[in-house]
């Protein structure tokens, strides 16, 4: 048993940590925790970014950073500003010295670095003001700060529909900010309210809770709420830092905590500086694609393996407000678990756009498992970019994105499995290898397959590469899916995408042996196989056309709608009256089959056999089921709590 190391707002930094005399700062405490040893943290606000120097050294010897129990713990990236002074109107200034900030000045920092598409003329800052927690958007001058224009609507960027802005109130409350030699200044409109007398806010610090170093192994963070943060814009060719994360670790638990008002990404499990750093951006001479695939390379030179990266749990947090990612992660994330997290409002202020935002981001999530989230009104809710091996994403709740679901670029095997994707647009499919079972998809899906992009695959279970291939689209499986056709989707809705595709590797081999000579180029020439069997089809969605067994209703209209009472969340739905009868048997590693390239089976994380025998509430079912996440979901109405 280690030692509690204690901290409160009483406490003295000069104390020896104990519970009658203990550390004023979570930093004095995280400078000499050991293996083993539990920070508890009292209640209170700390204004502060903690800085972890040592961690534990396996799942029994952690470092456990908690907030006392049944007391509420903030810590902070933010400082409070008082000293505002009337500028005209509603329009106040605060004059700061650029001391506050050290090295690190938001309104100097901006966001940018590799993908990120706007604003290409007046980047944004990262830093931010609000006022009694809400935050404030960036304007590009003073004289838009004394004449903000209210923002009814934006342009989606992916889909170009316009949607409406989530809080248009919010809109009109603005800021700017000049810096010279010695002050920064901000102003902002406040409009009706003295900020002198309200709480305001601005972010000071990038991080609230991150290792300077990399490799500080087995750090538990649990119970907190952590916000404000001017955390950087996070591709996959840079350093990722986040307002709480693991830098190039291992072993890490962050649960149970409130996190919110990242200025890009709120959870990081990604990769380091060493092994690129927005090289696209500054040298210009290569496209990021090539710059990403270097860094899988550097990355196994560094260590990159289940042995010494990854593993980490993140789970039963509430992630919401932030600009870019609620979890990002690249090559860090590998062998990780993802559960049980509410994520929502990632994204959708709109301040900058680039290729890599969502609730959860990952690139090369090699055996992540991501299951039972609850992921809304997000610009996108889970784009899986990348070496999606052995990935499984199961039995998540999503809704109300603007898409639901985006696999890219990857080889398989990755399993999708009892979800709910509720979104008018629910999924992009760029990648190869995927397995579609149990689902339910209420919006159109996009097929797509990059040809021009030669990414890396795996051995089974492992970071080692075992080879490069294109994406040509096709090798996926479509079981026991439901397909509720909407007609606002951008796309279409069911799995007619893939007529003319061939329905087995057998005869896809005929086909490719048939011209000669069949060495290259044949191989992209002819589509891949799919797999696809014993789905329903409702509202006009449309079906494979070589699918022989299928619950054709095009007429039926299955009225599904999200209910949110309290804090539970209802799924409403109805199904046709022959839905019962229409069953079929289940899925497993050798109905599932081999992905082609990879040569790999759909397996479990330790690569023992696969059984789908469990629904959304892993409800055990016999030899035959209904399609769709729910064993028990009957012809009629049906009211499912799929929340709370």
């Amino acid at each position: 048993m280690g030692r509690t190391l204690h901290v409160a707002k009483h406490g003295i930094d000069t104390n020896s940590g104990t519970y009658e005399n203990p550390f004023l700062t979570i930093g004095a405490a995280a400078k000499i925790a050991l293996p083993g040893d539990t920070v508890t943290v009292h209640a209170g606000e700390y204004r502060e970014w903690v800085k972890p120097q040592t961690g534990g050294l396996s799942n029994n010897r952690r470092v456990t950073y908690e907030a006392a129990e049944d007391e509420p713990v903030v810590i902070k990236g933010s400082e409070r500003v008082e000293s505002w002074e009337k500028v005209e109107g509603t329009v106040w200034k605060a004059v700061l010295p650029n001391c506050m900030f050290g090295d690190f000045n938001p309104y100097v920092e901006t966001v940018g670095g590799d993908w990120l598409l706007e604003p290409w003329e007046k980047p944004a800052h990262l830093g931010d003001v609000y006022l009694n927690g809400m935050s404030f958007y960036e304007a590009d001058s003073l004289e838009k700060v004394k004449a903000p224009k209210e923002r009814s609507t934006v342009v989606d960027n992916w889909t170009k529909e316009t949607v409406p802005v989530k809080n248009k109130e919010q809109t009109k409350y603005v800021w700017s900010s000049e810096v010279d030699e010695k002050n920064t200044t901000i102003y902002a409109n406040f409009h009706g309210a003295d900020p002198n007398k309200e709480l305001v806010e601005i972010n000071v610090r990038k991080a609230v809770f991150y290792p300077e170093k990399t490799g500080v192994d087995y750090i538990t963070v649990r119970g907190f709420e952590m916000a404000h943060a001017a955390s950087p814009w996070t591709p996959p060719t840079a350093d990722q830092p986040g307002l709480i994360g693991a830098n190039w670790s291992r072993g890490w638990i962050i649960e149970d905590n409130v996190i919110h008002d990242a200025k890009c990404s709120a959870i990081s499990i990604g990769k380091e500086a060493s092994t690129g750093h927005n090289d696209r951006t500054h040298r210009k001479d290569k496209p990021g694609y090539q710059y990403q695939l270097e860094s899988v390379f550097k990355a196994a030179k560094i260590g990159w393996s289940k042995e010494k990266i990854g593993s980490h749990i993140i789970r039963n947090n509430v992630i919401y407000d932030c600009g870019q990612n609620g979890i990002v992660g690249h090559l860090g994330c590998v062998f990780s678990e993802i559960y049980g997290n509410h994520i929502y409002n990632i994204a959708i202020k709109r301040e900058f756009y680039g290729h890599e935002i969502a609730g959860i981001k990952l690139h090369a999530p090699i055996d992540v498992h991501i299951y039972r989230n609850h992921i809304h009104d997000c610009s996108l809710g889970i784009w899986l970019d990348w070496q999606n091996q052995g990935t499984r994403i199961s039995k998540n709740l999503l809704y109300d994105n603007n898409r639901d679901f985006f696999v890219e670029v990857s080889h398989g095997p990755t399993l999708v499995d009892y979800n709910v994707f509720g979104s008018k647009n629910a999924h992009v499919n760029d990648a190869q290898g995927v397995a579609y079972v149990h689902n339910i998809f209420a919006g159109g899906s996009e097929l797509r397959f990059s040809t021009d992009r030669s990414t890396p695959y795996h051995a089974p279970h492992s970071t080692e590469v075992a080879g490069f291939s294109a994406i040509f689209g096709g090798d996926d499986r479509y079981f026991q899916n439901i397909f509720i056709g909407n007609s606002e989707a951008a796309y279409e809705v069911g799995t007619a995408c893939f007529n003319g595709y061939p329905t087995s590797l057998e005869e896809y081999i005929d086909i490719v042996d048939s011209k000669q000579p069949c060495d290259h180029r044949e191989f992209f020439d002819v589509k891949q196989p799919v797999y696809i069997a014993n789905n329903v089809y409702t509202n006009g969605a449309k079906s494979f056309d070589k699918e022989n067994e299928k619950l054709d209703c095009p007429d039926f209209d299955v009225k599904l709608g999200i209910e949110k009472e309290d804090d539970k969340i209802y799924l409403n739905i109805t199904m046709p009256d022959n839905f019962r009868k229409f069953k079929s048997e289940g899925h497993n590693t050798d109905t599932l089959g081999r992905v082609r390239i990879v040569d790999a089976d759909f397996e479990d994380f330790d690569g023992t056999f696969l059984h789908l025998d469990s629904d959304y509430f892993d409800n055990k079912f016999g030899t035959k089921t209904v399609a769709g996440p729910f064993a028990g979901l009957d012809p009629g109405t049906n009211r499912i709590l799929v929340w709370g």
